[in-house]
């Protein structure tokens, strides 16, 4: 890419900073870019925290195809093969480690998560640590956890989709210590709305 788009940039040079971040922006954004980065310009492993297989599966095999070394546990893999991938994973073999938010709470990953050289975690969809979000997704709310078995780690929260309360939600369920807020909208360019009126004749005809 030639240049970022709108508070992209910001929002990498804070995560370089080392703090703790919310970012907003709008579907479309770039928001992995955002952890992109930074996981590429600091020694270590950045954790991303995704819920869907297919959106890890898509962004590892984008990664690869440029030559970056990117992996995901989902739950396709068996034992064997999670542990093989986090054994690779504490040797330095990759740049960016893809879980769902489920993987965090299983004991074989807390078993290897001291062990790993973390630069950065980053929480997609981050709004689903809201209230109104655990229902979809209840394993978001223990996410919590990651400051207390990582402080020194900074956490970089993404979402397309929050309220100023919901930001409020996902500063406080995260505990993120004095984040950077960083919001871009919800307004897009390319959208607009059209209101077209009918006559009566042709809506008793339907």
């Amino acid at each position: 890419y030639d240049d970022f788009r709108p508070i992209q940039k910001e929002i990498v040079a804070a995560v370089l900073g080392k703090t703790d971040v919310i970012a907003l922006l709008p579907t479309g954004g770039g928001k992995s870019i955002c952890y992109q980065v930074p996981a590429l310009l600091m020694e270590g492993l950045c954790l991303v925290i995704s819920p869907l297989i297919a959106l890890m599966q898509d962004q590892v095999s984008m990664l690869t195809s440029l030559g970056i070394s990117a992996v995901s546990l989902h739950s396709g893999m068996n034992y064997k093969a999670v542990k093989a991938t986090l054994d690779r994973a504490i040797q330095g073999e990759f740049k960016l480690l893809y879980i769902s938010p489920e993987r965090l709470q299983t004991y074989l990953f807390n078993e290897y998560l001291p062990s790993l050289d973390i630069n950065l975690i980053a929480v997609d969809e981050a709004h689903c640590v809201s209230q109104w979000g655990h229902d979809f997704r209840a394993e978001y709310s223990e996410l919590k956890i990651l400051k207390k078995l990582r402080p020194d780690v900074p956490v970089l929260a993404l979402t397309a989709s929050a309220t100023p309360t919901v930001l409020d939600d996902i500063e406080k369920n995260l505990n993120l210590v004095k984040p950077a807020r960083l919001v871009h909208g919800f307004y897009r360019s390319n959208l607009y709305d059209q209101v077209e009126n009918c006559e009566d004749d042709d809506i008793k005809e339907q």
